[in-house]
């Protein structure tokens, strides 16, 4: 979707809007409104999920025209929403926009707290003369914008809002901050025009004068009240909300896919989707040629056979890797350290060939503690205060090269929790920073800081708990989920995430913490209930993550790197110091585990040569 309000110097138009025609080939629409002095201007381009029909055509006008709706995603519980809903309403179709704008119109923004879904939207109310913009709980859906105080231009990507503007100023303060954290938290891009809306919150615009005004303020609640039950009956409680979320999110006009990794997250929902789902379910896996532990087909292999699922799968060999972090990084438009986005990229490619929507077991690891910085944590209570400073140079005295050891060991010595959290996260450290750019990060602890605020993590005894929930809003909806949904809606798929179905995900919140996790072991209350419906082979198997195998793709392609990266004529290299980044790449080739850092270098590299072109 996108979307103008005053007046820019080029029009909106069809083709304006067809930069994004992947997000949505089935239908589009542009209408304009004329409110007070500001004319605003809807845009959509309808990907057809739920009602193929007319009916479901945006943007959608309210029968009085005093309101309307421009929508990205699914809104799973829409039809127990138009129960609460005036009875004398005639609805046109049966598709969630109809409900959720009628939703809107009877209860203001209130209404956004029932809404449980994948969402991104703008609704306009021309009497009132105010216009919102909201992103769901945990930012599955993106939603970017720019306000000047006169004007104000949005989209579901950065595309459209860059050519408007046709700016290219580099926002030095986020450039530094995703150097730190992987991705740039919201509300920053490296865009110094350019936000996005922060993962549940509501962005209101209020157009009563020539000047607009602006607020932002979240609508997620604060975490839960710890539930206290026998672990028998929060198991069983799991497992219903678990099921639930499931079958909530298979609702769909269109034939339903999962994407299946050898793991136990995608293999429950795989197993849960079957029992619901009528006809064969599809799913999808990608490989790798040659001999790497991160394959994972074998596994996923056999859960297929196991479920009975339709299984399509794709070895790949990354002949043109460097080429298709290049595209990746074109799709995605915000540069990441993450290399899973490689993979998904096949991935993508394989299941839209077949099914139009997916379900994907991610998501898990942050709410129900599966990711080993929660479980140090818990490791972290047992150290005596005095000793926990030490654990750091120790590791390094023994020659680590592992760089999640020597990050956790750093954070065991922090005793502010915002400050450790960041420890923990970070990729490039300050000092490292500074040799990169010559200037430090100080907007990251703020991002966090942040969601301990609107969470009200004070009220959580424990700093796992805290670190999770942050998780969840913050890394997730702005490194994972942000790939996910670009790389998919690439390929024109719907990719859904039953695992932070924002039901599940408050009951989840509300568990006791040695339900989630323990020191050896997290997520237990998934592997529990898993037990219930999986065989132990599948529940017991290594964690692999959803990895490609760069690190020693990066040894093997070396030259090729420094070729990019070193080269001294690039605007890249103008904002970079080289000689430090030939450092970190003599790190790699050493042994040291730099992929991550390589990966992002090389994403920033390709970012700074698409902003560029002409």
């Amino acid at each position: 979707m996108c979307g103008i309000l005053g007046s820019v110097n080029q029009a909106f138009d069809v083709a304006m809007l067809n930069q994004i025609e992947h997000r949505g080939p089935d239908d589009f629409g542009i209408d304009s409104f004329m409110v007070n002095e500001h004319n605003v201007q809807f845009g959509q381009r309808r990907l057809s999920i739920i009602d193929l029909s007319p009916a479901g055509h945006q943007p959608m006008i309210s029968p009085c025209k005093k309101y309307a709706l421009i929508f990205n995603g699914e809104i799973y519980n829409h039809r127990e929403l138009r129960k609460k809903l005036p009875e004398d309403i005639t609805y046109n179709g049966h598709s969630d926009t109809e409900t959720i704008l009628h939703c809107l119109i009877h209860f203001g923004e209130a209404a956004v707290k029932e809404f449980n879904g994948i969402f991104a939207f703008t609704f306009l109310d021309l009497d009132n003369a105010t216009l919102l913009m909201a992103r769901d709980p945990f930012g599955v859906k993106p939603l970017y914008y720019f306000d000047d105080g006169k004007k104000l231009i949005f989209s579901s990507e950065i595309r459209p809002i860059k050519s408007l503007l046709n700016t290219k100023a580099l926002n030095q303060d986020a450039l530094a901050s995703l150097l730190r954290l992987r991705y740039n938290a919201a509300p920053d891009t490296l865009y110094e025009q350019i936000k996005k809306i922060l993962p549940g919150h509501i962005y209101r615009v209020e157009m009563g004068s020539a000047a607009l005004r602006s607020t932002c303020t979240p609508f997620t609640p604060v975490l839960p009240k710890v539930v206290q039950a026998q672990p028998e009956k929060l198991i069983a409680d799991y497992g219903v909300a678990l099921e639930a979320a499931v079958k909530r999110q298979l609702l769909a006009d269109v034939e339903v896919g999962i994407l299946l990794s050898g793991g136990i997250d995608s293999a429950l929902i795989a197993a849960l989707a079957k029992k619901h789902y009528k006809g064969k379910l599809k799913a999808f896996t990608i490989g790798f040629e040659g001999d790497f532990d991160e394959d994972e087909i074998s596994d996923a292999q056999e859960t297929a056979e196991l479920l009975g699922l339709d299984h399509y799968i794709k070895k790949i060999s990354f002949s043109d890797f460097l080429g298709l972090i290049k595209e990746c990084s074109r799709i995605v438009e915000e540069p990441l350290a993450t290399t899973s986005m490689i993979p998904m990229y096949y991935l993508a490619e394989l299941a839209a060939e077949r099914v139009k929507v997916v379900l994907t077991g991610q998501g898990a690891d942050e709410p129900l503690g599966g990711y080993t910085r929660y479980r140090s944590e818990l490791i972290r209570d047992k150290i005596p205060s005095p000793l926990r400073g030490a654990f750091r140079p120790v590791a390094q005295l023994m020659g680590s090269k592992n760089e999640q050891v020597l990050r956790g060991a750093k954070a065991i010595g922090i005793s502010d929790e915002i400050e450790r959290f960041l420890s923990v996260y970070e990729i490039f450290s300050q000092e490292e920073i500074q040799k990169l750019i010559t200037i430090k990060d100080v907007t990251s602890k703020t991002a966090i800081a942040n969601f301990y605020e609107v969470l009200d993590c004070r009220s959580r005894k424990h700093s796992a708990d805290k670190m999770m929930a942050i998780d969840t809003r913050m890394n997730l909806a702005d490194d994972l989920l942000t790939y996910t949904d670009k790389i998919t809606m690439n390929f024109s798929l719907e990719c859904r995430v039953p695992m932070l179905d924002i039901a599940l995900v408050q009951f989840m919140e509300g568990l006791p913490l040695h339900l989630k996790l323990n020191s050896r072991q997290g997520k237990i209350i998934h592997k529990e209930f898993a037990k219930t419906v999986l065989p132990d082979n599948i529940i017991h198997r290594k964690k692999k993550g959803f990895q490609s195998p760069t690190n020693k793709w990066f040894r093997e392609e070396m030259h090729t790197v420094k070729d990019i990266l070193l080269k001294n004529d690039s605007d890249f290299s103008s904002v970079f110091n080289q000689d430090y980044i030939a450092e970190i790449l003599e790190q790699h080739n050493s042994g040291y585990n730099r992929e991550k850092q390589i990966f992002l270098l090389l994403s920033i590299y390709y970012w700074f040569q698409s902003n560029n072109k002409k």
